[in-house]
């Protein structure tokens, strides 16, 4: 039996180039190379060039990592230094 393929649509929102936002986006792409190779896009967005798009996700703070797909949606608040809590916040079996 074949393994299903999940690809996993993450959104991360940020407000400009912060440091903890960039540390966010460079270890989330780190996670997602090594436990989801291939199997997921990331779209990060910017709520100083579109502030309008944090209400659609109702997001309170910043860095915030949305799971979009699979769902649940799960969110996690923060710069993702916590790769355990990452990988288990988005429910990612780690390889």
């Amino acid at each position: 039996m074949e393994e299903e393929v999940i690809n996993y649509e993450l959104r991360l929102y940020v407000a400009g180039k912060t440091a903890k936002s960039v540390t966010a986006l460079a270890n989330l792409k780190r996670y997602c190379e090594e436990h989801l190779k291939g199997q997921y896009t990331i779209e990060v967005i910017d709520l100083l060039v579109k502030p309008q798009l944090a209400e659609g996700d109702q997001i309170f703070a910043i860095p915030t990592l949305v799971r979009k797909v699979p769902e649940p949606i799960r969110k996690i608040i923060g710069d993702l230094s916590n790769e355990e809590k990452v990988l288990v916040g988005l429910n990612i079996l780690p390889r």
